[in-house]
Order: C-alpha cells, then structure tokens, then sequence
C-alpha cells in the first residue's frame, strides 16, 4: 500500500465515522417498517452507491449508541431461518435530530464545496 493509499484510506475512515449515524438515521426515517441489521446494510449498500459498503459490523456498533442515546427503538424477533433478530426504528427525537443533523450535513457540505470549487477533481 502507498502512502497515498493509506492517506485516503485515513481520510474515507474519518469521514465514514461522522456520516454512518447520519445515514442509518435516515434509512430508519424513509422506512415503511422496523427494519434488521442486515437491511440496513443491504439498504446503504444499495442507495449510497457503495460509498458506505462493506461496514456491516460496524453498523451495530453505531445502532446501539444511537438506540442508548434515545434516538432508535429496537425489539427481538425470533427468526425461522436463524438466529433472533433485532429490529430498529426511529423515534420521535430521532426524526428531530435528524431534522437538525441534515441542515447541519447540507451547511458543512455547502461550506466545503464552496473552498473546492475550481479544483481539477
């Protein structure tokens, strides 16, 4: 691995740890029904065109600092083909949060486009 490998590496890993509660906020938000682990992955995987791909242990980390800090709500679901399951859903102060947490994403991402404007991409 170069060392520009391994600098992006670093970058995409500190930015990732900002952005995944963002995100699993919001796929919990558009969500019809409480949804699994492994669908939100799925779900992320699918719709952020691979950007968050490939953390799927890392999401239950995020999930459960998320449910502790109020945000989710989850129960267990025994499951026919496996283990139990447990499944997430946004709660009222989540939804508010992540009200606050967008307009926060959209200012930061307007500001930081705003300073790359005119870069070679």
């Amino acid at each position: 691995m170069t060392e520009l490998d391994s600098q992006l590496r670093k970058f995409q890993k500190e930015l990732s740890a900002g952005t995944v509660s963002l995100a699993l906020l919001a796929v919990l938000s558009a969500a019809q029904e409480p949804m699994y682990g492994y669908q939100i992955a799925k779900r992320l995987e699918r719709e952020g065109e691979g950007v968050l791909s490939g953390k799927q242990s890392a999401l239950y980390p995020v999930l459960r600092n998320l449910g502790a800090a109020g945000l989710l709500d989850s129960y267990v679901e025994p499951s026919v083909t496996g283990p139990p399951r447990r499944y997430y859903r946004i709660t009222e102060t989540g939804q508010a949060v992540l009200h606050e947490w967008v307009q926060a994403w959209r200012a930061t991402r307007d500001s930081v486009d705003s300073v790359l404007q005119g870069l070679i991409a």
